[in-house]
């Protein structure tokens, strides 16, 4: 095993390197591409035409912004997991554990109420970063979450590990 890592001053956040770079790097080489197409595009195609083709290349670049803009925030009262479609608060009270298995693209963080969700900004991809991302994160759960023993009625109880 890895040796123990101590919880990281808060605020605190975790976003993917590599996966910003190429959504913000995609989406800027579409927009300028599909722009650069409507001005240099062949004659029959009208205003109409041309507008909707930005239109376009700024629809798929908003689609890689919510890919970019992934990203996992801790502070005292608790995590916000920023996913591509959804933002998830929680009280640290509510976490139980984060998991990141070797092969899983992100971590999996589970929580009180029997819930599992991915936490896409910290990316499995980026293996060191990734493993250090979660093991501060795990730090921080154990610190400040339920796991703590006496702190509810049944905290830790059914929790392996």
């Amino acid at each position: 095993m890895s040796e123990p890592v101590s919880p990281p001053p808060l605020p605190v956040t975790w976003r993917p390197r590599r996966g910003r770079f190429v959504a913000y790097g995609f989406a800027t080489l579409i927009v300028v591409g599909s722009v650069m197409m409507a001005i240099f595009i062949a004659q029959p195609f009208k205003l109409p035409d041309r507008v909707a083709l930005v239109a376009f290349g700024c629809a798929v670049a908003f689609v890689l912004h919510l890919l970019g803009r992934v990203r996992v925030e801790a502070d005292e009262r608790g995590v916000t997991i920023v996913n591509a479609l959804r933002t998830h608060r929680y009280e640290w009270a509510e976490i139980l554990e984060v998991t990141l298995v070797v092969g899983d693209p992100w971590p999996r963080i589970d929580f009180s109420d029997g819930r599992t969700i991915g936490a896409m900004g910290i990316q499995g991809s980026e293996k060191s970063r990734a493993h250090r991302a979660t093991a501060e994160l795990r730090a921080l759960i154990s610190e400040r979450g339920e796991a703590r023993e006496g702190d509810a009625p049944g905290a830790g109880q059914d929790r392996q590990g």
